[in-house]
C-alpha cells in the first residue's frame, strides 16, 4: 500500500499557463506608474512574494508616493481582470495528472502564493475538483516560507514527508523543501535546478501517479 498521503500543486506556471497572464499584468501596472518590465524582471520575481514585486516595479518608475501593497492591489486586480476575460488554460499533464490522482482517492490540495480572489478566477474557469485550497493571503508569511504547505497539510490531517509537492518556481520549490515535502519541480519562467530530495521534470507529463508513490517510499 503506498505511503502516499496527499499531493500539493501549486496554481501558477504549475496546474495552469498564467505566467502570461502575469506578465501582462506586471507591464501594464509598470507602465501606468511610469515605469517599465521586461521578461528577465518576470524571471527575477517568479513565484514573489507579490510586495517585493511591487517594490520593484516602483524603483522602475522612480515612485514613492505607493506602496509595494498598494501595487501588489493594482497587479492583483489587473490579473483577476485577465482571468475572468480571457482563457485559462491547464499545463501540459497537469489535468491528467490531476485526475489519476483523484481517481486514486489521494487528496489533493491546489497551495498557492496568489491572493484567493485569484485562486477563485482559476478555478471558476478550471474547476475546482480539490480537496482544499490554501490562497496567500490565508497564511502568515508567503512561500518561499513553508506556512501556506503546512497549512494544507494541516487541513488534510497528513503528515508533509508523506506528501508530494509540484511547484515550478525557485520560491515556491523552497517552500515546499522547509515544509518537508518531497518536490517535483516543473520549470517554467526560471530554472530550478536538481537538488537531494528534489526531482526536476520538463513538465508534468512526465510524472504520474506510481512516480508520486515512490518519491514518498
Amino acid at each position: 500500500m503506498s505511503d502516499l498521503q496527499a499531493v500539493f500543486f501549486d496554481m501558477d506556471g504549475t496546474l495552469v499557463h498564467t505566467e502570461s497572464t502575469w506578465l501582462d499584468a506586471e507591464i501594464a501596472v509598470a507602465e501606468q506608474l511610469g515605469g517599465t518590465w521586461t521578461p528577465e524582471d518576470q524571471a527575477a520575481h517568479v513565484g514573489g512574494p507579490l510586495p517585493k514585486v511591487g517594490a520593484s516595479i516602483l524603483r522602475s518608475a522612480g515612485r514613492d508616493d505607493l506602496t509595494p501593497d498598494e501595487v501588489g492591489e493594482l497587479l492583483n486586480a489587473e490579473v483577476e481582470r485577465l482571468l475572468r476575460t480571457g482563457p485559462v488554460h491547464w499545463m501540459p499533464g497537469a489535468k491528467e495528472l490531476l485526475d489519476e490522482v483523484l481517481a486514486a482517492g489521494v487528496p489533493v490540495a491546489l497551495v498557492s502564493a496568489s491572493y484567493r480572489r485569484l485562486v477563485d478566477a482559476v478555478l471558476a474557469a478550471v474547476g475546482d475538483a480539490f480537496t482544499t485550497t490554501v490562497a496567500g493571503d490565508e497564511v502568515a508569511e508567503l512561500k518561499p516560507a513553508p506556512h501556506a504547505y503546512l497549512e494544507a497539510a494541516r487541513r488534510l490531517g497528513v503528515e508533509p514527508a508523506r506528501c508530494v509537492v509540484l511547484e515550478d518556481s525557485p520560491t515556491g520549490v523552497r517552500a515546499g523543501e522547509a515544509a518537508g515535502c518531497p518536490v517535483v519541480a516543473v520549470p517554467s519562467v526560471a530554472p530550478v535546478e536538481p537538488a537531494p530530495g528534489r526531482t526536476v521534470v520538463t513538465s508534468l507529463e512526465q510524472v504520474d501517479l506510481d512516480r508520486l508513490r515512490r518519491l514518498v517510499r
